[in-house]
């Protein structure tokens, strides 16, 4: 994402204007842009004109327009953003509060206004919008794929896209396999036109004629993990090499990223399980999803222990944070980058109040983690929030929400904590 122009003010409210030039920064505005704010981008609009003779016509014509926020709708597969909202700038062809929706497109500017009212309303850029913007427009690391998977089976592949902070399912492979017959040569023949199609489909996604062909030699290439049960990944990579031997030879510089490991199926589910083979963890050792993963990992390894030094749900991290248990000394906040999308302005002020205090209060270490990922969504199944603690406390039995019901008659009910799994 490029930085086009930066006008935030110090009470927190301001512009920015930014470029996205790859898929991945459709994420990024994604994760930016909240309702309420203001966002002014190019729009193409029907217009419907009506003649003195009674007759209609219609055009399209390209306008700028400025919305107030209502709604998003983001799809990660095709990287495409649409944005919702109420008109609040008038041109001769739109009104004050009719409704349209922007559809952000790359390599086309827009502009994002946060705001912070007299009296408080609105959350402005707060410490984590800053940070995401940060993330946004960091120039260190370009935005492509740290890894590719293609987890399969017989007649089925899900190419996906592992990237620093989502992953892609970004193309399905399906089609018929003959069954193996003793004496017959068409399951063979169905294997190898399905790995043809299979390879195909990778290359078109890797976009092949650049990474490969004319990209230079001493540029590394993504590692490629090839996962299945049985040996049909094993036959994937086989025939690959057999490929780049005869008829590409092009594909001699992709055979040395690749790496087979085993799954339990060939869906999507699988996909946690490959990511956690000790092979694909040496692989992608240096890279942010690793880093994640470790961490949960190491959360989740303190769970089992029981050492009462880790800690999840929104009270009890709460909790934690109030008794100085999450700061200097390997107090580490883990939190779900889901939480400061809520449309609730009180709820995320909330979250973005006790990263701020972690970090620049307690000396903690804080995490956001993506949602979009694996460790992510293990995350979200804790509640999306969770802490490793410098000392042991005893936690507290909260008590639900329906404490104050008659039924109860004073009891304590035990906040309903859900289960803990290590996948």
């Amino acid at each position: 994402m490029k930085l086009i122009k930066n006008n935030i003010e110090l009470n927190g409210s301001g512009a920015v204007t930014l470029c996205p030039e790859e898929p991945e920064d459709m994420w990024h505005a994604y994760n930016l842009i909240r309702p309420g704010d203001l966002l002014r981008a190019s729009a193409i609009r029907r217009v419907t004109t009506t003649q003195d003779t009674g007759s209609t016509t219609s055009s399209r014509v390209h306008l700028t327009l400025e919305i107030r926020v209502k709604n998003l709708d983001f799809d990660p597969q095709s990287s495409q953003l649409h944005v919702s909202g109420q008109i609040v700038n008038e041109t001769p062809h739109t009104k004050i509060g009719q409704f349209h929706t922007l559809d952000l497109e790359l390599n086309r500017n827009f502009t994002l206004v946060k705001e912070v009212g007299a009296s408080g309303e609105g959350v402005g850029w707060d410490s984590i919008a800053i940070e995401m913007l940060k993330d946004a427009v960091d120039e260190s690391g370009r935005r492509r794929a740290e890894a590719v998977a293609v987890v399969m089976q017989e007649g089925i592949a899900h190419i996906c896209f592992i990237g620093q902070y989502q992953t892609i399912l970004k193309q399905k492979v399906e089609m018929s396999v003959p069954r193996k017959r003793h004496g017959g040569g068409d399951h063979d023949k169905g294997m190898s036109k399905f790995y043809q199609v299979t390879l195909d489909t990778l290359l078109r996604q890797l976009e092949f004629s650049t990474s490969i062909t004319s990209a230079s030699k001493n540029e590394p290439v993504q590692p490629i993990l090839l996962a299945s049960p049985g040996f049909v990944a094993l036959g994937f990579q086989k025939y690959i090499q057999s490929v780049a031997s005869t008829t590409t030879p092009a594909l001699k510089r992709l055979l040395p990223s690749i790496v087979v490991v085993h799954s339990a199926s060939g869906y999507l589910n699988s996909l946690s399980e490959v990511l956690q083979s000790p092979a694909v963890k040496t692989i992608l050792a240096d890279t942010k999803y690793a880093r994640e993963t470790k961490l949960m990992d190491e959360f989740l390894e303190q769970l089992r222990k029981e050492t009462n030094k880790a800690t999840y749900g929104p009270r009890e991290v709460e909790s934690a944070v109030e008794q100085g248990a999450v700061g200097r000394g390997g107090g580490v906040l883990i939190i779900s980058n889901r939480l400061f999308r809520s449309q609730e302005v009180a709820e995320r002020k909330r979250w973005v109040a006790l990263v701020d205090r972690v970090r620049d209060v307690e000396g903690g270490d804080v995490r956001i983690l993506s949602s979009d990922h694996e460790s992510g969504k293990r995350l979200d199944g804790l509640g999306g929030i969770a802490a490793l603690l410098t000392f042991p406390i005893v936690e507290e039995d909260f008590e639900s929400d329906e404490e104050d019901d008659t039924e109860t008659q004073g009891m304590d009910v035990a906040y309903n904590r859900p289960s803990v799994s290590t996948i």
